[in-house]
């Protein structure tokens, strides 16, 4: 996608040379052949994979349900979704290369359990609210992190964003007709769809990251314009936006802290507990091992395909040579 034509970098600047900081300043694009600090280039490898990741391993949770969806219709929206997001992780993948780094290399990180994704991940879904619920929250958290990342200071990771926030705004909408239609249907389906919120609403919070105060990468990644907004900001964004749509639907959320600040127009809501987000992403999660042991699966199985694509590949490049 993006890898195909890059030539050798030139020399690396120092991650506080002045004239790198300019063109940051100046709302210059760095491209892949351009100089740019080491750090600068470990930090985008580390989020950019660290997205790619997320995505492939979102399919799973959704993924569980493609074949218990209750209509045709239902079925062939989320087969399209969790096809989106298997897609939105190939274009993140391919940005992450430009930068230096094979694929096969993320994916080992991944497969090792070296490399982070998203904690939101490692929650199961018990039901088909559960679906709706995603699409809505996470989808919609996604949504608040990813549109700055278009004007990410890195090239071909804000011209790849451009398409999956485009897909993620779909994704949300989808959600929220899910829950709307099960809100506007039985007690029973209304019950459903509360316990989803009360289950996934504190997760959903710490999807944005660890506060400002306890964010090791946060001032580096505004200061270099990877990120534009800090994770609390993009926290409030969110729960300012969210509660309105949840109270519409007739749902209450499990937050008896949460309220609307008359002065500030924010909504104000409680602690969240940071424990256990720690715990989630260390791997101690609901479902952290369960989600590895499918990717491993996944990537085991498919070990003839990659063989057979690289037989392939030999054999042209013999053709083309004894021409």
């Amino acid at each position: 996608m993006y890898s195909q034509a890059l030539n050798n970098a030139p020399a690396e600047p120092a991650a506080d040379d002045p004239r790198f900081q300019a063109r940051i300043d100046a709302e210059d694009r760095i491209e892949p052949n351009d100089a740019m600090p080491e750090a600068y280039r470990r930090t985008l490898i580390r989020q950019i994979s660290q997205h790619a990741h997320s995505e492939i391993v979102g399919m799973l949770p959704e993924g569980n349900w493609i074949t218990r969806a209750p209509s045709l219709r239902r079925k062939a929206a989320l087969l399209a979704k969790v096809q989106d997001e298997g897609g939105h992780g190939l274009y993140l993948y391919a940005a992450a290369e430009t930068l230096g780094v094979s694929r096969e290399e993320l994916v080992d990180q991944l497969l090792s359990g070296r490399a982070k994704y998203s904690s939101i991940f490692n929650y199961p879904t018990l039901s088909w609210a559960d679906i709706g619920t995603i699409g809505w929250l996470v989808d919609g958290a996604a949504i608040m992190n990813q549109i700055p990342l278009c004007r990410c200071s890195y090239g071909p990771y804000a011209r790849a964003m451009i398409r999956v926030c485009k897909e993620e705004s779909f994704h949300q909408r989808q959600g929220y007709e899910i829950m709307l239609t099960l809100c506007r249907g039985t007690e029973e389906q209304k019950a459903m769809a509360q316990d989803a919120l009360n289950r996934w609403w504190w997760p959903c919070l710490m999807m944005f990251g660890p506060p400002d105060t306890l964010s090791p990468h946060s001032d580096t990644s505004m200061r270099w314009k990877i990120k534009r907004f800090t994770n609390d900001s993009l926290r409030q964004k969110f729960v300012d936006a969210t509660v309105p749509q949840g109270l519409h639907l007739g749902l209450t959320f499990p937050d008896p802290a949460l309220r609307l600040d008359e002065t500030t127009g924010h909504w104000a809501f409680g602690e969240i507990d940071w424990d256990e987000f720690r715990r989630v992403l260390s791997g101690d999660g609901p479902c952290n091992r369960e989600r590895l042991a499918a990717r491993r699966k996944a990537h085991a199985d498919g070990a003839w395909v990659r063989e057979a694509a690289q037989a392939w590949a030999a054999k042209q490049a013999a053709g083309r040579e004894a021409a």
